[in-house]
């Protein structure tokens, strides 16, 4: 609803891979950015009263700003084969809604699986996220030793194969995350129209495997903007104990447990119960202090074995190609976002927003290097960082460079955060074991790219 009332105008913006369909409703002190999953059409949502209510109802908060994720909707599908790309590209789309709408600064309302992009667009551009809401979220969804909360695989290949059979045909999985709603008809029809007009049946399971494998864990320690997370007691998919986990996480964060067990997005349950903890927290807290401090990936390169090619080849001919090294670095750095930190005599330190976009520049780095003669070999991880005197400091710059040193000659290594974090990408590892870290506590998990390599 825009001011005079009616349903809202649908507006795109334009990206590098398309168009992505977007709403600006209501008005008020504060905006207020919007994010759900895959299931999700702008247009055909202002069918269902209950979305209508939620709508006018938030819109009361703020200037609501909501769209389509790439491939849902009413926004363009996801350029190729797959039907979904890495976490990032979603976290970039949503800063260019934000752009097109004018907004600098807002409340982030992540529901459901909407959830994981607004977990990863706090920890990296906290300038532009004043507070986090959290509804029936998750930062993981399947079980790892130190994530107990999550799914056995096996269930949530048994919960794939359920919503595969029901979806766009009977309301997919309608007693399991709206219950109270699943034994009314006229929802039911919506909900199962809504789910064809959302995402094309073929593209469903696809859908599905992306969801099971992301992990946003390593996002949670650096959300600087006040949160709070919603749940609820007795929902079984979007299950509370998700929830608890992300307020343990999360510093600071307000954990609110609600009575019921649904969890779709918006349409069904008490959704007045939730609105009336958003309100309160949306009133009552003070703004974030937003420090330099924010979730980055970094990547270090280094030329292999150069002590040995500088004294074979003399110093100017030495010197020559390290300028050539370094006009490629900034070239592929520039081409894929990269923040040049320093280039270090042999190799360079650069940071990164988007971790699919620093693994794809480190192969380029690598490749184009070896057409020059030269050998490089880097390394990367995501975490935390900050931002100081034009250096870069944080535990993240440590292990990043530890996990250097374990790559191969033109290998590009990362950490097991990387790899959880670029699910979707179409890039591809091979697990290269746990090691240790020197000077960093704990064990970690390496992988190396194995992407089809230029010669």
């Amino acid at each position: 609803m825009e001011p005079g009332g009616g349903e809202p105008q649908t507006r795109f913006v334009e990206t590098d891979l398309g168009y992505l369909a977007y709403q600006v409703l209501g008005w008020g002190p504060r905006d207020i950015l919007f994010i759900t999953g895959g299931v999700s059409n702008i247009d055909a949502m202002w069918d269902e009263p209950s979305a209508v209510r939620f709508f006018d109802r938030l819109s009361g908060l703020g200037r609501v700003v909501q769209f389509d994720m790439r491939g849902s909707g009413v926004s363009d599908p996801v350029p190729g084969e797959t039907r979904w790309l890495p976490l990032d590209s979603y976290v970039a789309d949503a800063v260019a809604v934000l752009d097109a709408a004018g907004v600098r600064r807002c409340v982030v309302y992540g529901d459901t699986e909407g959830g994981l992009t607004a977990l990863l667009l706090a920890a990296t551009h906290p300038e532009r996220v004043s507070a986090l809401v959290l509804v029936n979220s998750e930062a993981r969804l399947l079980r790892a030793e130190d994530y107990p909360v999550g799914f056995p695989r096996e269930v949530a290949e048994q919960l794939s194969r359920l919503y595969l059979a029901q979806h766009g045909t009977t309301g997919a999985m309608l007693e399991l995350t709206a219950p109270s709603v699943a034994d009314d008809a006229r929802f039911r029809a919506w909900w199962t129209r809504y789910q064809r007009l959302s995402v094309p049946l073929g593209l469903v399971r696809r859908t599905f495997d992306w969801f099971a494998e992301v992990d946003v864990r390593a996002a949670l320690p650096l959300i600087q903007a006040p949160a709070l997370v919603i749940a609820r007691r007795d929902a079984q998919f979007h299950r509370p104990a998700f929830g608890s986990f992300l307020a343990e996480h999360i510093p600071g964060a307000r954990m609110r447990l609600l009575d019921g067990g649904d969890t779709l997005p918006f349409h069904a349950g008490d959704v007045d119960a939730v609105l009336d903890e958003v309100e309160a927290f949306l009133t009552g807290h003070q703004d974030a202090r937003v420090s330099d401090r924010v979730l980055a990936t970094v990547l270090f390169t280094d030329i292999v074995g150069s002590t040995d090619q500088a004294a074979t080849l003399g110093d100017q001919r030495w010197l020559d190609l390290l300028g050539e090294h370094d006009r490629i670095a900034r070239a592929q750095l520039a081409r894929f976002g990269g923040r040049e930190v320093k280039m270090t005599g042999d190799g360079c330190l650069a940071t990164f927003e988007a971790p699919s976009r620093a693994v794809a520049c480190a192969d380029a780095i690598e490749r184009a290097a070896r057409r020059v003669g030269l050998t490089v070999r880097a390394g990367l991880h995501t975490g935390e960082v900050e931002y100081r005197s034009g250096d870069v400091g944080g535990l993240a710059v440590h292990i990043a460079a530890r996990v250097m040193a374990h790559a191969d000659r033109g290998g590009v290594l990362v950490s097991g955060t990387v790899k959880d974090l670029v699910v979707g990408s179409g890039l591809t590892f091979t697990p290269r074991g746990t090691v240790t870290l020197r000077g960093v506590p704990g064990q970690w998990e390496l992988h190396e790219l194995t992407n089809e390599r230029t010669p």
